[in-house]
């Protein structure tokens, strides 16, 4: 299993009509733990981008539990619970203050530029198998 957490503080443009966080910006937080993840494992998106792959998302869903509003501090958790293959999937737990406030999810495949789906590379392969023993 593989974890990280990203910490952050929700933004006034980030809020609605109503003072909440907007739905969909938990997308863009749930890419911003998943890019962090990478960094994290010691394979950057861009440097899988660099290399011809893309994960697209398959897949995506969340679950709002909490509203979070303008100056909360956030945490993402994201966990891949399986070792990733042509596909990977991703869940995340997001919390404010201990309280989790939503719960969501991402699945992933490796392509090519052309869009072709590919095995990931060796070395994400490697690195990521290492982590789960």
């Amino acid at each position: 299993m593989i974890t990280t957490t990203l910490n952050l503080r929700v933004r006034y443009a980030e809020t609605d009509a109503m003072g909440f966080a907007y739905h969909g910006n938990y997308l863009v937080w749930f890419e911003m733990a998943r890019v962090q993840m990478l960094d994290e494992i010691d394979c950057p998106y861009r440097e899988l981008e660099n290399a011809g792959y893309r994960l697209p998302v398959l897949e995506a869903g969340a679950r709002y539990l909490r509203p979070a509003a303008f100056d909360d501090r956030l945490s993402v958790v994201a966990v891949m619970r399986e070792k990733p293959g042509l596909r990977m999937r991703l869940d995340y737990q997001v919390f404010r203050e201990g309280v989790r406030t939503a719960d969501g999810f991402t699945r992933h495949a490796f392509i090519n530029a052309e869009g072709k789906p590919v095995r990931p590379p060796a070395r994400f392969v490697e690195k990521a198998g290492a982590l789960f023993g």
